[in-house]
């Protein structure tokens, strides 16, 4: 199969910002009486705004929105430990230099997902997919599907990169094909996906003369 564009997930596929996102969440359910692990389950892959939601059911909205705007404050301020995942630099490089288009696509609001790329440093995408920019956030396809279109190619000329479930989930419902990164295997419809790897570094594209990329395994 001959594809013609990436869109990557950030968080957790890109960038390791584990540590991070651990210390400002832990703090926030400190603060609210909410057990680290209990928040952690739930939030990856998904819109931090959804995640408040969650677990503040009943709450004003306007007391959402003033705990959100904290809390990006905190994630976005907070990147120490943040750095590029193996493989990541070197594959976008590539991309760049091979002229495939590949955009970012992640459940982040724009400082935070800004700050973690910035801290990375990975190469700029042509598009960069934020939560602002959709109304519904993964697992819905929305996401991709805006990703997609910004590239100018049809979903299922692309290829998606993920990690958390939520993204697999809506990559899949997007119809792209989908790279599942590091994914636990309970992750749903994970056999639905191209490849399941540990590390970008084990993935192969080759351009093809009459355009677009096949891709492969290294050996």
């Amino acid at each position: 199969m001959t594809y013609s564009g990436f869109l990557f997930d950030l968080d957790g596929t890109l960038v390791d910002s584990l540590p991070a996102v651990e210390r400002a969440w832990s703090s926030w359910g400190a603060r609210h009486g909410i057990a680290a692990e209990e928040i952690l389950q739930f939030i990856h892959g998904k819109q931090a705004i959804t995640s408040l939601r969650h677990f503040m059911p009943g709450q004003p909205e306007a007391a959402i929105q003033a705990e959100f705007r904290a809390l990006e404050q905190d994630e976005a301020q907070d990147t120490a430990g943040v750095r590029a995942l193996p493989g990541a630099h070197a594959l976008l490089t590539a991309l760049d230099t091979q002229q495939i288009p590949w955009a970012i696509v992640t459940s982040g609001s724009v400082p935070v997902a800004h700050a973690r790329h910035k801290a990375a440093g990975l190469p700029l995408p042509t598009v960069f997919i934020t939560a602002e920019q959709v109304e519904k956030g993964k697992p819905a396809p929305d996401p991709y599907l805006l990703g997609a279109a910004k590239l100018g190619l049809a979903p299922q000329q692309c290829v998606v990169v993920e990690d958390a479930p939520a993204g697999i989930l809506s990559g899949l419902d997007a119809r792209c094909a989908v790279i599942a990164l590091n994914a636990s295997a309970e992750t749903p419809r994970l056999q639905e996906t191209l490849f399941q790897l540990r590390s970008l570094a084990a993935l192969q594209v080759t351009p093809q003369a009459e355009g677009g990329f096949r891709l492969s395994l290294k050996a």
